[in-house]
């Protein structure tokens, strides 16, 4: 429900406006001076202000520039009974949303209201979404290795060296790789990614330097390439030891002559781009074998910085695991879970055979499928990979089963993580109505979701009591 002030020294409009807008089902707080309207502004948050231009004690157009001073984005419609077109102009330059004049129209009043709310909630969505989107996690973790990897990033950043990171998947070379950005000259410019294990060979060119419209079957129209997209950038190439020897020649020459040419194309094109590489194979293993270039591996390997894996520095375990649940608990909008002592140390006697990565989708994991606090059993039932209850260990014979609420589980049967995550929610409900006699309301208290939560989730699985 929205929440809106109204500020207006003149009672029966203060009477009259609460009345109508309460009426559509807004909570309505009044005041009749802008000195104790500000102090409302800044103890309690609304989401729109009608404010009286001409009133006692201070003037409503003062009262407009101080509180957006102090909340930039609260909407603010402007009344007044001796409205002018320069009055109106003045309020819009000074942030207001509207104006209206007294009386106020019903119907031009309950519009305005609602597109102000609108814009007020399109500007804050906004800004969670700019948030979300440009905002590059902290490397976490206080080890030794991790302290180097922040130290060799706060001096190589600001450089233009090319950097080689390399470690093996999930372990947060992509995250490197976004901070050597982050913190070099470069910052404002484009980082440009290319995965280059996930482009066929045929394509790895065109998607690199681009083609011209022609230059093979499918080429209906040019197309331009990663190099000219981070020209002023930052390109990073990862998984470079999957990429054609054809497209490695044709990198090498950008490296050395910083020159590209499209496919089909004759024309050579000048690009600044500072090259940041990653692999999660051996490189010289891969130049014996005759898969990668000598030459352009010493053009990127200028420095290397390697990510550990995480069975090698498990004392950054805790810190990473509790951001992780903070994070996750806060995007689902659920109250943060807490993590056993217990537990912390069966997560750190974990494999983590898939790096910080398997971590983040473990602790999710658990967030679904433990009650309020995440036990060392909830690690052993739903983190540990195997299922068994030796941790670091699989719990068959094939290694393919598990145990989901006390039921064996075939994991062959789940085609992807989803399914799985389903099936084990599925069952951990089912577990938990049934121990509570399919008292919902106890369950859902039980579980720490909403009862009208735990009603979807008894639809979407087609749950039912069993016949006594």
């Amino acid at each position: 429900m929205a929440k809106l002030l109204i500020i207006d020294d003149e009672r029966a409009i203060r009477n009259t406006l609460r009345e109508i807008l309460e009426y559509e089902n807004y909570e309505v707080e009044d005041i009749d001076n802008g000195i104790d309207g500000l102090d409302l502004i800044r103890k309690k948050k609304y989401d729109l202000v009608l404010c009286d231009i001409k009133m006692n004690k201070m003037d409503g157009m003062e009262v407009l520039e101080q509180a957006l001073a102090y909340s930039p984005d609260l909407p603010f419609i402007m009344i007044s009974g001796h409205g002018t077109v320069e009055t109106a102009i003045e309020a819009s330059k000074k942030g207001a949303f509207d104006f209206i004049s007294k009386p106020p129209d019903l119907n031009r009043l309950l519009i305005t209201v609602r597109n102000a709310l609108d814009r007020g909630t399109l500007v804050t969505e906004t800004k969670v979404l700019k948030r979300k989107a440009s905002k590059t996690r902290d490397i976490l973790g206080s080890s030794e290795n991790i302290s180097k990897i922040k130290e060799t990033i706060e001096r190589v950043a600001p450089t233009e060296a090319r950097v080689l990171i390399t470690g093996a998947n999930g372990s947060g070379k992509e995250l490197v790789a976004r901070w050597l950005h982050e913190k070099s000259q470069r910052a404002e410019s484009p980082l440009i990614e290319v995965n280059c294990a996930a482009i066929p060979s045929e394509l790895i060119e065109s998607e690199l330097f681009g083609h011209e419209k022609g230059s093979f079957t499918s080429a209906v129209k040019q197309r331009i390439g990663k190099f000219e997209l981070a020209n002023g950038g930052t390109l990073f190439l990862d998984e470079i030891g999957d990429m054609s020897l054809s497209a490695q020649a044709k990198v090498l020459r950008a490296l050395q002559e910083h020159k590209i040419t499209r496919v089909g194309g004759e024309k050579e094109l000048e690009v600044n781009v500072r090259v940041l590489a990653a692999t999660n194979k051996d490189l010289l293993k891969e130049i014996e074998a005759g898969n990668f270039r000598m030459d352009l591996y010493h053009r990127l390997n200028v420095i290397n910085i390697h990510v550990p894996h995480l069975t090698e520095r498990t004392e950054d375990i805790p810190e990473i695991a509790l951001n992780f649940l903070e994070e996750i608990c806060r995007d689902y909008g659920m109250p943060v879970k807490k993590i056993s002592d217990g537990a912390m140390t069966a997560l750190q006697a974990l494999p983590w055979t898939g790096n910080v990565r398997e971590l983040h989708n473990m602790i999710e994991r658990l967030i679904i499928l433990s009650d309020k606090v995440i036990t060392e059993n909830d690690v052993i039932a739903f983190a540990n990979p195997g299922g068994g209850t030796n941790i670091g260990s699989a719990n068959s014979s094939n290694g393919h089963a598990g145990v989901v609420s006390g039921a064996a589980v075939d994991y062959d049967k789940f085609s992807n993580f989803q399914d799985y995550k389903d099936h084990a929610e599925r069952e951990f409900i089912k577990f938990k109505l049934e121990k509570n006699n399919w008292n919902v309301s106890k369950t859902a208290d039980d579980i720490d979701i909403q009862r009208s939560h735990l009603y979807s989730k008894i639809e979407k699985f087609g749950l039912k009591r069993a016949a006594e």
